[in-house]
């Protein structure tokens, strides 16, 4: 009768409390953020291609691109990033290591992009940190694969 206690699902130990929560729940948040900031690195990207002076640049910077050249780093960076968000809302298996590595490349982006925005740049940063940290972090769905 032990035995059988201990294979039944109520004694197996819950998957969403504790740090797996978090880790849970901060995925599904890491993808609506990647969605998020895909959709608004695309409208940055846009707004620099259409108008070269919208953005300008405080101070002088070691990373020196022309603006259209910015816009068109943030529009398809942008894409991609909001097609892995989607990925990662839809739990698709490929859109998690797709993520880690696209939040690494935004963060050194943003850095470079500081001159031309810095609190969104900075703010952009501690998020896509925040979506390393989820995505990497998700024990559920690696127990699942």
């Amino acid at each position: 009768m032990a035995d059988e206690a201990q294979g039944s699902p109520a004694s197996a130990p819950h998957k969403g409390s504790g740090d797996g929560a978090w880790a849970s729940g901060g995925t599904v948040f890491a993808g609506v953020l990647l969605l998020t900031e895909g959709i608004l690195g695309a409208l940055t990207g846009i707004a620099g291609i259409a108008k070269s002076d919208v953005y300008t640049r405080l101070g002088d910077y070691v990373f020196k691109f022309d603006l259209t050249t910015w816009g068109w780093i943030h529009l398809l960076l942008g894409i991609v990033v909001a097609v892995t968000g989607w990925g990662v809302l839809k739990g698709a298996s490929w859109a998690r290591g797709v993520g880690v590595g696209l939040a690494a490349v935004v963060i050194v982006l943003q850095f470079m992009w500081l001159p031309y925005q810095p609190i969104w740049a900075l703010v952009s940063i501690a998020l896509a940190v925040f979506v390393i940290w989820a995505l990497c972090n998700d024990r559920g769905r690696t127990a699942a694969l």
